[in-house]
This record gives structure tokens, sequence and C-alpha cells, in this order.
């Protein structure tokens, strides 16, 4: 069936080409073949699954905390000292919390180590397999330029560990894919469908239903010829008002179930923006930026190019209603604020969401003869398994670490209490490293957190906003965490001004007293404040390159400081 979506194509004749039609349909059948790019998707999945099933912590930045909050839901919560320190609530929160509810209902039956690792494929894969279902849907079939959408597999929001919203990415894709199928068929079945799927984003991610509608507006707003008329451009606008009206039904329950946002329980409604062009173009490369910012933008290169021709040779297609999507996605980017509601990157999640639609909405070089066609195939094959054998090679470089802290937290007792802090390098190392990645942001912050499933012991750190997750602290393990914390320099420890600190980070406050260890990681680096000193009435217990434990002397008295140290940090940065 010929897709009612039209779509503009730069091709020469334009006329004669249908909106569906497969490029071996189109032309001199002897000058044209097929492309078939499924292999190398395969291969590219498989290359991603091996990945993830040799490397049980990779360097993403989220992925421990969510890791350790899953152990703990998965049944670990009835194990000592946890029944004392944390409840499950779950009305605490209505949306973000699809992979807490996989935890909870599969994590026993699996366990979570293999359900984990199962998300983190899932949250890796899903996006791209998503706007190459769409693409195939809009231009009609396989085209090598959906091997240039697994580029983006790789972005700063999966670096970051951002699991349930790249898991609500692929499946807004998938969905809107399905939508779309059903479009020209009973309305009813329609509605039910959106009910459905805002019912199914709603719980994974917020901003994953934001996507979804986003999706269908390009659908049902794309141009035809037939919308030029007034009267078929306000039916299209009434059919797309009860569309997003039927996916936002499900939010508008739950919320009225629940009624929490999050906010990580502060009501301040203060925000961070990206207030300079320089910080907007930085925002908008979250949508490529991994480990190193010059490889990401050197393995882009190809995909520029073969746009750039398509564009010079006239044989580019594309969809102009995800053309609008692509537009508003854009311009979300430019004007959301970094943080606001005790929620971090913001605005980090647009630039992905315009990079799908715009790859999905785009067809270059439809029509190919054999050799561009292996050319092209080629050289896209190269830039995305390159890419991911990049990604590879820095999940490779950071097991050393994850092995250091194994190793650090098979000295711990269960049941203690650990304060985890770090050495705040002077300078991030320009090019590669697997230890930060983009606006040199830390990706070991959370690794702390393993100390929850592996050494059954507390951190202050574990994931616990409302709004948020489920997990409640209980009191008086109240007075030491915070729902979302920062992996702060170990400096604070000895800082004079660590009474006015601890109003900022609670759990400063008499640390002595109220933990039993600290630990200290990116040890091989000396700290900015501190060099390679640390605080007196600490013995060090387990010694390794990259995490050091300290047992704290709970009997020593702090002799204080006559001369205040301008080094002390601002824990807030």
């Amino acid at each position: 069936m010929t897709s009612r979506l039209a779509e503009h194509t730069l091709d020469k004749p334009a006329a004669s080409i249908p909106a569906d039609s497969r490029v071996s349909d189109v032309g001199d059948k002897h000058a044209f073949v097929e492309q078939r790019p499924n292999f190398v998707i395969a291969a590219f999945v498989g290359f991603v699954a091996i990945l993830v099933a040799a490397f049980q912590f990779p360097p993403l930045l989220d992925y421990p905390n969510h890791y350790a909050r899953m152990w703990l839901l998965a049944g670990g919560i009835t194990k000592p000292p946890f029944q004392q320190i944390y409840a499950i609530d779950w009305s605490r929160t209505f949306t973000n919390a699809g992979i807490d509810l996989l935890a909870y209902y599969l994590g026993p039956l699996f366990g979570i180590s293999f359900l984990a690792r199962i998300l983190l494929f899932l949250a890796i894969v899903l996006p791209p397999l998503g706007a190459i279902a769409l693409h195939r849907r809009i231009f009609g079939g396989a085209f090598y330029w959906q091997l240039a959408i697994l580029y983006f597999a790789w972005c700063a929001t999966l670096i970051g560990g951002f699991i349930n919203f790249q898991i609500g990415l692929g499946m807004a894709l998938f969905f809107a894919t399905a939508d779309h199928a059903l479009q020209p068929g009973n309305r009813i079945i329609l509605f039910l469908w959106r009910i459905a799927a805002g019912l199914f984003l709603t719980t994974m991610h917020l901003f994953s239903l934001g996507f979804y509608i986003a999706l269908l507006c390009g659908l049902e707003l794309s141009p035809t010829p037939e919308a030029l008329s007034l009267r078929h451009f306000v039916s299209r606008c009434g059919r797309l008002a009860i569309g997003m009206f039927a996916c936002m039904l499900p939010a508008l329950c739950l919320f009225a179930y629940a009624p929490v946002l999050p906010n990580s329980g502060n009501a301040s409604l203060d925000a961070i923006w990206n207030n300079s062009p320089i910080l907007i173009l930085a925002n908008l490369l979250s949508a490529i930026w991994t480990y190193a910012a010059a490889v990401d933008a050197l393995l882009l290169i190809p995909l520029v190019l073969v746009c750039t021709n398509a564009l010079r040779t006239r044989r580019i297609r594309l969809h102009r209603g995800l053309g609008v999507t692509l537009v508003g996605l854009l311009i979300l980017s430019c004007v959301s604020p970094l943080h606001i509601m005790g929620t971090g990157w913001i605005s980090w999640r647009f630039p992905i969401m315009a990079a799908l639609v715009a790859m999905a909405m785009i067809c270059p070089l439809p029509q190919l003869p054999r050799r561009e066609a292996l050319m092209l195939a080629a050289v896209l094959s190269c830039v995305v398994l390159g890419r991911t054998a990049w990604v590879g090679f820095n999940w490779w470089c950071g097991q050393a670490d994850v092995a250091d802290i194994r190793t650090v937290l098979a000295a711990i007792p269960k049941g203690s209490a650990i304060l985890p802090v770090a050495h705040k390098p002077k300078q991030i190392p320009i090019g590669f490293d697997h230890r930060h990645f983009a606006w040199n942001e830390d990706t070991f912050r959370h690794l702390p957190t393993l100390a929850v499933p592996f050494a059954s012991s507390f951190v202050p750190t574990l994931f616990t906003a409302k709004g948020k997750q489920p997990l409640v602290v209980l009191q008086p393990w109240t007075d030491i965490a915070v729902p979302e914390g920062n992996l702060l320099s170990v400096s604070l420890l000895d800082c004079p001004s660590l009474e006015n600190l601890s109003t900022v980070v609670p759990y400063l406050r008499n640390w002595r007293q109220h933990f039993d260890f600290v630990l200290v990681l990116n040890a091989d680096t000396p700290d900015r404040y501190s060099g390679d000193s640390i605080p007196a009435g600490l013995t060090i217990l387990s010694d390794t390159p990259f995490a050091k434990l300290y047992a704290i002397d709970k009997g020593f008295i702090s002799p204080g400081s006559s001369t205040p140290s301008p080094a002390c940090p601002d824990p807030s940065a």
C-alpha cells in the first residue's frame, strides 16, 4: 500500500518517485541495485551484545547507581542491614520507573546481573533501531543510510547512564512506527493504541512520552496536496488534538493517583541555563559526544559528506512533516534549562531526539549503481562498527578501575557505612580518558554505590529522589543520605568551614561519628585541593591504584586549624 504521507524529494525527475517506492523499482533495474543493510545492522547488534556481556560495569555515569537500586528492589532490601535502612513506596513516583518495575518483578526470576545487562543492551540499541524502523516505514524499504543511524546509538545521555530515558526513546520511535501503520485504519483502534502507548511511555520516562507526541505531530501534520485546503488542515489539527489527548490521558491519571514531580524533595524551581552561544552549541553536541569529542567529530564527517553529496547531486528524499518536529526539538535544545527541579541535564535530552528525527526524516542516495552502493555500505559500516569498537576500547580500559573497586569492597564488613569521596584532578586529560566524557563529567561518580550489592553496606548517594525512584530512606539514616549526590573532593573532610558546608551536603556533618570507612576514588591522580594528603585519623585498609579504603578512628579529635585553608572547594560545583 502506498504511504499516504508525502515527502519531498530532490531526485530527478521528482514526480517519478512514489512516497514508498523501493529503490530497485525506480528507473533502470540494470543500473541500480537493491540496498541491503540488514547484515551490518545485525553485526552491530551482535557487537553491542558482546560488549554488554563482557563488561558488567562499563564507564557509564549513572549505571552503577541504577544497578544497586535494582538489586535492592529485586529482593536485596529484605537482607540485613537494608530492611532497617530502606523501604519501597511506589506512590513516590508515576514516571521514570520502568527499570525499577522490571527489577521488582523480573529481578528475582532472572537475577539482577542478567537483567541489568539486558536493560543496558536495550538502552543502546533501541533508539537507533526504532529510528530505522520509522525510516523504513516512511520511505518504504531498506537503504544503506539506515546504517548511518546506528552512529547515534552512542551519545552523552547513553554515556551518562540514562537507562530509562534511552529505552524510552527507542520505545517512542517504535510506537510512532506502529502508529503510522494504524493511522489509515479504524480511528477507535488508533485511539486505544495511543492510550496504551502513552501508558508504557509515561511509566518508562516522561520525556519519552513527549518525544512520542512530537513524532505524532510530524506524522499527522505531514504536508500533502490535499492539505493545502484550510478545511483539511483544520481536520488534521483536530485529529492531532484527539491523539495528543489519548497519549497524555495515562500520564494525567497516574499523576492524579501519585501527585509528585521529580524535584528531589526540594520545591525550588531554580534553574541553570545554557545562556551563551558557546554553551548552546556545546549542548547540541550532546547528541554525539562520548569519551573524546575529537573522535566523535572525526567519525561524523563521512555522514556529513554523504548528505552534502546527496544535496549537490539532488539525490535526497525527505519527510517534511518530521522536519517540523525537528525544528521544534532544536528550539527546545536551545531554550530548555540545563538543570531544574532537582533534575540535571534537561537540555541534553533534546539534541539526541532531534538527531534521531533528522536521520529518520531524510533518505540520501536512495538510488545507487553497484559500485557506489558497495562504497557507501563499506564507508558507513566502518564508521558505525569503528565507533562501536572505540566505545568498547574505553569500556575495556575502565575494567581496571572496576576491578580495584571490587577488591576494595571485599575488605568492607557487612553493615558498614561508607563515605565516598574522590581526588578531583587539577586538569582533565586532553584526548583519550575513559574516566571522563562530555564537559569533563566523570564516569566513575557512582561506582561507590556498588558497596550496596557487593558489600551489604550503606552509601549516602544511592538514588532515592521523590518523583523519580520508589526507594525511601528510613530514620535515622535520612540524616546522612541525599536523594542524588556528587562525588566530592577528599579535601572537604579536612575543611575548616565544614560545618557551613554540611548544610549543602548533610552527610558531611560529624562524618567521623556517622561513617565507618572512607572510600577514595581516582586515587592515582593528585587532588587539586589537597594533593595526595588525607585527613588525620584515617588508617588505610585496602590500597589499589584507583581506589583506596580508610578506616575511621571514631575516637580521634580534630585539633582544628588556626589557618583557614583557601583550598576548600564548593560542594555544589
